[in-house]
């Protein structure tokens, strides 16, 4: 039984062992790492926090206008009361007015003589030791200029912090194309790298049996060798930055750096899903424009704050309700069935006219006024810098895809003069510094295609933004 017990709680162990290592592995196209990072991206979760911070402010403006309700209780104990002195004109010299008197402050003494008319002031206390009060208040406001301009600003502030959750999402989607990239773009380089790498391996190896057998000189071999380490200094470092994008592109997602990816997009084949020339004769609409909106936005912010210092040389009404109970006893009995409650209640009504404030409101209304021409300006400005910014889009999109088919071709042709000088080379015809030129032509033509690829795919993520094309 125990053997039996055991072996299901390794069973057990070992399962959810493989379950959170699964968890940590994730297969990605780069649509699907586009759809992820703008459910989990860190950047997107905080706007998907703004807005509902949006939204409970602006439901906090808009309770100000409704019914408010408050309790109060007070409870007073006197240590020691207070004292007051009444004129003793105020009572005759009759035997009863001393004994009250003497009932009121334990200090009043007789000394058995006829008591004569009172003069000066007598000290007396009033009231119980202990009082406790409660009551309840129903307040209502009935017109505030600037509560009316406050509930539109709640809803322009909601409506900047949606704004700026889409901008973000066009923002997460540039940032992915460019990490997912960045990643290809690395493991293409290294793929290139460990290929040059076999075939100058092999050149030098039929270059020292060459030179052992006395048919070329040393230099020809020291050539390759230099070749040969900066092509492996290189593969070390392009391996030390495959690491790297990984984890850039993991942050990007919102992922912890350690998760492991495997992308099932190939650079060859994002260059072609992205190369889309019809982009370039999609007309641009700005009113729909996310920083337009945004810019828009900004400016109905302005106006509503000139709008809330006018406001504020209006009357303001607000009226109140209360009901409440008090009781009064030298001893803490509140709480007794017998105890006495004496009720009370207030209707009220506060009518607040501004009449003069030193020129101070006429101050701030002038500098809303000047903030809210500045945010002209700045509209204007946002209008001509995004019809600048799509012309510019479709001037480098269109320059990336020209580059990308130039690099193609040039590649092409570079890595046949390289094998063709490999040939001359080992013919006897040229020389080692010629197949170093050739080689190092290669070389620069294989990081200009690849750098092309990249190119085409980020810039069209850039001209889609600047379109602001929707996301799919």
């Amino acid at each position: 039984m125990r053997k039996y017990i055991y072996s299901v709680f390794v069973f057990f162990f070992i399962g959810s062992i493989i379950a959170q290592e699964q968890e940590k592995e994730m297969s990605l196209s780069m649509q699907e790492a586009i759809d992820y990072a703008i459910k989990n991206s860190y950047e997107n979760k905080v706007s998907l926090n703004n807005i509902e911070v949006a939204k409970k402010k602006k439901w906090e403006t808009t309770t100000i206008g409704l019914p408010q309700i408050n309790g109060k209780v007070d409870y007073q104990n006197w240590l020691k009361q207070q004292v007051s002195l009444l004129p003793a004109a105020a009572f005759d010299n009759t035997q009863s007015t001393i004994d009250v008197v003497e009932d009121y402050f334990d200090g009043v003494t007789r000394n058995g003589k006829e008591v004569t008319s009172p003069t000066g002031f007598i000290p007396l206390r009033f009231g119980t030791k202990q009082t406790m009060n409660a009551s309840v208040t129903l307040t209502q406001l009935l017109f505030d200029g600037s509560y009316l301009v406050g509930l539109q600003s709640a809803k322009t502030y909601l409506k900047i912090s949606e704004q700026a959750k889409n901008k973000t999402e066009l923002s997460t989607r540039e940032a992915i194309v460019n990490a997912y990239g960045n990643v290809l773009v690395t493991e293409k380089t290294i793929e290139i790298l460990e290929r040059n790498k076999k075939v100058l391996q092999k050149n030098l190896d039929e270059t020292q049996k060459t030179y052992d057998n006395g048919l070329t000189e040393l230099e020809n071999v020291e050539q390759l060798q230099i070749t040969l380490g900066n092509v492996e200094s290189n593969l070390r470092n392009a391996e030390r930055l495959k690491e790297i994008a990984y984890q850039m592109l993991n942050i990007s997602l919102g992922n912890p750096i350690d998760v492991k990816l495997t992308l099932t997009s190939t650079l060859d084949n994002l260059v072609v899903e992205n190369t889309d020339l019809s982009l370039l004769s999609t007309q641009f609409n700005i009113d729909n424009h996310i920083d337009f909106k945004i810019a828009q936005n900004d400016r109905e912010s302005k106006r509503l704050l000139m709008k809330f210092e006018q406001s504020k040389a209006l009357p303001s009404l607000s009226a109140f309700i209360n009901y409440g109970a008090n009781a009064n006893s030298d001893d803490f009995n509140f709480f007794n069935s017998d105890q006495k409650w004496f009720d009370y209640s207030l209707f009220g009504v506060s009518l607040n006219i501004p009449i003069f404030s030193s020129f101070g409101r006429s101050s701030r209304t002038a500098q809303a006024k000047i903030e809210l021409e500045n945010a002209d300006i700045r509209l204007e400005e946002a209008k001509q810098k995004l019809n600048l910014q799509v012309k510019t889009a479709k001037s480098e999109y269109q320059l990336v895809i020209e580059n990308y088919e130039t690099a193609k071709k040039n590649l092409a042709l570079a890595e046949r003069i390289e094998k063709k000088q490999q040939v001359k080379f080992f013919e006897g015809i040229s020389s080692s510094f010629d197949l170093l030129q050739a080689q190092n032509q290669l070389y620069t033509q294989q990081n200009n295609y690849v750098q092309s690829m990249l190119n085409v795919i980020a810039k069209k993520a850039q001209l889609e933004n600047a379109l602001n094309i929707p996301l799919k």
